[in-house]
C-alpha cells in the first residue's frame, strides 16, 4: 500500500487528520484515486457511528447529526461542485456556450443556492426515513459507491477543461475499478441488496454527462458524487 497516495486521497476528499502531503503532481492525485472508495468506507463508518449516537433521540435528530457530520467531513467539497454545475446549467439554458464561462465564476448564484438546499433537504429526509434496524450497511456503503463512481466517470468520459477532472483521469485504473465493484457488490449481496442498483446508477450518470456535455469536469464529478449518494439513499428508503 502506498501510504503517500492513501494520505493524499484522504487529504483531497475529507477534513480528517492525516499526514499532510504538501506538494504533489497531477499524476499523484490520479494514482491516489484507487483509494477513493476506501475513503468512502471510512466516511460511512463515521456516519454510522453518528447515526447510532443520534437514534435514541429520534430519527430526525439522528438525520441532522449525520448530515452535519457528512458535510463537515467532506468539507462540502462535492456540494460546491453541485452548486457550480447548477449555476452553469441554469445559465446555459438555450445558450450551451455559456456553460464553461459560468462554471469558472467562483460566486454562487440562485441556481447554486437552490440546488444545494434541495440536496441537503433530500438527504435529510431520506436519512430520517431509513428503515429501522437496516440502516447500518447502507450508511456505510453509499459513500463508498459514490466515490467508486468518481473512478468510473473519470475512466469512461473525456475531461473537458484543465483541473481536477483531468488530473484524476490521467491514468485511470480499470483493474482497481473492477476490484472495488466486486468487493462492494459482495458486501451489498450480503447486507444491503438494494444498493446493487449502484451498478446501474453510476454508469447512467456517466451516460448523462456524455449526452449533456460530451465529457466531464471536476465540478461535474463533485456534483455526480452528491447526486449518486442521494439516489442511493432514495433507493434504500423506497425498496
Amino acid at each position: 500500500m502506498n501510504l503517500r497516495s492513501l494520505s493524499l486521497a484522504f487529504q483531497f476528499l475529507t477534513r480528517l487528520p492525516m499526514p499532510p502531503v504538501d506538494e504533489f503532481e497531477p499524476q499523484d492525485l490520479s494514482r491516489s484515486s484507487v483509494f477513493f472508495p476506501l475513503v468512502g468506507l471510512v466516511i460511512g463508518l463515521i456516519l454510522s457511528g453518528l447515526m447510532w449516537i443520534g437514534l435514541p433521540s429520534g430519527p430526525w435528530l439522528a438525520a441532522v447529526v449525520v448530515l452535519i457530520g457528512w458535510t463537515w467531513i467532506t468539507g462540502a467539497l462535492h456540494l460546491d461542485g453541485l452548486g457550480d454545475v447548477a449555476d452553469a446549467m441554469g445559465a446555459a439554458h438555450g445558450n450551451p456556450e455559456r456553460f464553461f464561462e459560468v462554471l469558472k465564476d467562483p460566486h454562487a448564484g440562485n441556481f447554486a443556492v437552490v440546488a444545494i438546499a434541495l440536496q441537503l433537504v433530500a438527504k435529510l429526509v431520506f436519512l430520517a426515513h431509513m428503515p429501522a434496524g437496516k440502516w447500518l450497511w447502507p450508511v456505510v456503503l453509499i459513500p463508498a459507491w459514490a466515490r467508486w463512481g468518481a473512478l468510473v466517470w473519470s475512466a469512461m468520459l473525456p475531461t473537458l477543461r484543465e483541473g481536477l477532472g483531468r488530473d484524476l483521469g490521467q491514468s485511470s485504473n480499470v483493474f482497481a475499478i473492477a476490484i472495488w465493484a466486486i468487493a462492494l457488490s459482495a458486501a451489498c449481496l450480503a447486507f444491503a441488496p438494494a444498493l446493487l442498483c449502484a451498478l446501474i446508477v453510476v454508469p447512467a450518470i456517466g451516460l448523462y454527462w456524455r449526452w449533456r456535455l460530451g465529457g466531464i469536469t471536476g465540478d461535474s464529478l463533485g456534483a455526480s458524487v452528491e447526486v449518486s449518494e442521494t439516489l442511493l439513499l432514495a433507493t434504500v428508503v423506497f425498496l
